[in-house]
């Protein structure tokens, strides 16, 4: 088996150990709001696939991402360009019933973007679960690598360029340079601070805290 067939076995496809992970998680936000049927949700820096893979379907969904839109869409989501920091003026007046992102917070660029990334989550709806990996679960969960979010810079970017399980490898060192800086795990208490009014739900792996979910009922 070559090593990037271990990495689909192990994160990517489905039935493996990380689309498992998933299930559970998308279990848990059903189990977090029973109502979700009649919900309108506004999905910050998400994709419409996570929806269609969603044991129960919400009223309306509406995915705000800096990427294009896909050629076809069913009738209950609609996909706008957006920054999620800096939401265009005609989604940052709209309500929903529910804000949610996923493995997104930790990829908006910096403490400054993420205080503003929370205050859309904030704004926008009365309700909120936001995911993102946490960042002292000893595996990094980007290149499926260990330890090495605690490495310095220059070490991260050669792990990037080269470490065999990563997704989409850096190709030169400036690539790869780019792609660690545009990561920044979060830990407890950056996500009690930018939702402080939330529940703090940890995903444990073998007892070790994996992820965190600040979630808030209406």
């Amino acid at each position: 088996m070559n090593i990037h067939a271990l990495r689909w076995r192990l994160v990517d496809r489905p039935g493996s150990w990380g689309a498992k992970r998933r299930e559970a998680r998308s279990r848990w936000l059903v189990e977090t709001f029973p109502e979700l049927p009649e919900m309108s949700v506004v999905d910050l820096g998400g994709r419409v696939g996570f929806w269609r893979r969603l044991p129960v379907r919400p009223k309306h969904v509406h995915v705000v991402n800096l990427e294009a839109a896909p050629a076809e869409l069913p009738d209950w989501v609609e996909v706008s360009h957006g920054d999620a920091c800096a939401l265009p003026a005609p989604i940052a007046a709209r309500r929903y019933d529910l804000a949610f992102s996923n493995s997104v917070i930790e990829h908006v660029g910096g403490h400054e973007r993420r205080l503003r990334f929370a205050e859309s989550v904030h704004a926008l709806a009365p309700a909120h679960w936001v995911q993102t990996p946490y960042r002292y679960f000893p595996i990094e969960p980007h290149w499926v690598a260990p330890g090495m979010q605690f490495l310095p810079v220059a070490a991260r970017r050669e792990v990037a360029r080269t470490w065999p399980l990563a997704y989409t490898p850096g190709r030169t060192r400036a690539e790869a340079l780019s792609r660690v800086l545009w990561i920044e795990l979060l830990d407890k208490t950056q996500m009690r601070a930018y939702f402080p009014d939330s529940a703090l739900r940890p995903e444990k792996v073998l007892g070790l805290t994996k992820s965190l979910i600040a979630y808030k009922l209406r």
